[in-house]
């Protein structure tokens, strides 16, 4: 059904001249006898009597109205749910856990007039890219470390510099700081890092530039059994992002000690379709630009310059 014609027969109903319903809709009178026209052949019935004074509704007619009043509605609300602006922004930030979250959380303090739909996907980047390009988000975290479809942007938006965790039986708990050289020979306990995704790009990249050793196996049990086990162990490590928020007991005295010299970062961008409009998105852009710390003697893996800045300024 032709809301046009829909609005223009509410129009002409309210006003009770089809001049008039042309005025309030800058149509000309002509343009409305033929929308009406079309819609009565469509329906199969007169909507409207002539009278020397304009028009009255039909019998069919007072039927019709409060239903196209109804479509028009319908029609408003369907529009206004996807206009830019009109509903909230929905970001995948992989992890509640981990550094976008609280990056997110802070946009959403300085603007609380953004209205936001916080989701968690657990995707890898190419099934977060897969659900920016469907529109499932408007945007995701992600480290990008192989090229984008044309029609995606990366803005290279946080680093998150490593810490390493340790149990205070570990030799070095009581350190202030660690270099990555102070890791060799430390297994850095990393279960479940699947081959292929961007994780395992970077870590296969840190390992390789510092000789460490990066320990996948084993089956993954989740964080709360995997801070007991460091916990208890005088050999366990991992490394956590400097911006991630864990939780465990006190009585596992667990220790995050920065890495120095230099300092490992995990490269996080915003990821994003290039025709996105929302309003909201622009804005948290343009926050992540204006608050992203930049990290004193950071090392960063060799893609980042291409799937971060570099992408995020060809593609704006």
């Amino acid at each position: 059904m032709d809301l046009d014609a829909v609005r223009t027969a509410v129009a002409a109903a309210d006003t009770g001249r089809f001049q008039d319903a042309a005025d309030a809709l800058a149509l000309t009178q002509q343009a409305v006898s033929k929308r009406i026209a079309a819609l009565e052949r469509a329906l199969g019935v007169r909507l409207f009597a002539r009278t020397p004074r304009g028009v009255t509704l039909t019998v069919d007619g007072q039927a019709f109205l409060p239903h196209a009043r109804e479509l028009l509605r319908v029609a408003a609300r369907a529009e206004a749910a996807v206009r830019p602006g009109r509903r909230a922004l929905r970001v995948d930030v992989l992890s509640r856990r981990i550094a976008p979250a609280g990056a997110l959380q802070d946009f959403h303090r300085r603007h609380p007039d953004v209205e936001l739909d916080v989701v968690a996907l657990t995707a890898d980047v190419d099934g977060a890219v897969a659900a920016v390009e469907a529109g499932t988000i408007d945007a995701t975290f992600h480290a990008v470390p192989r090229p984008l479809p044309a029609s995606i942007a990366a803005d290279h938006a946080l680093d998150d510099p490593h810490q390493l965790l340790v149990g205070p039986r570990h030799p070095l708990a009581d350190a202030a700081a660690v270099t990555p050289a102070d890791l060799v020979g430390h297994p850095i306990r990393m279960p479940g890092l699947a081959p292929g995704t961007e994780w395992a790009t970077y870590y296969d990249e840190l390992a390789a530039a510092f000789g460490l050793t990066i320990d996948v196996r084993g089956p993954v049990f989740g964080y709360e059994v995997f801070h007991a086990e460091i916990a208890e162990s005088a050999e366990l490590a991992t490394l956590v992002g400097e911006g991630s928020r864990y939780l465990w007991p006190d009585r596992y005295d667990l220790r995050r000690i920065p890495l120095r010299d230099p300092a490992p970062v995990y490269p996080m961008s915003l990821i994003r379709r290039t025709d996105n409009r929302h309003p909201g998105l622009a804005r948290l852009r343009e926050h992540l630009a204006a608050h992203r710390r930049e990290v004193p003697d950071a090392w960063l893996p060799s893609w980042v310059s291409r799937a971060g800045s570099a992408a995020a300024a060809g593609r704006r």
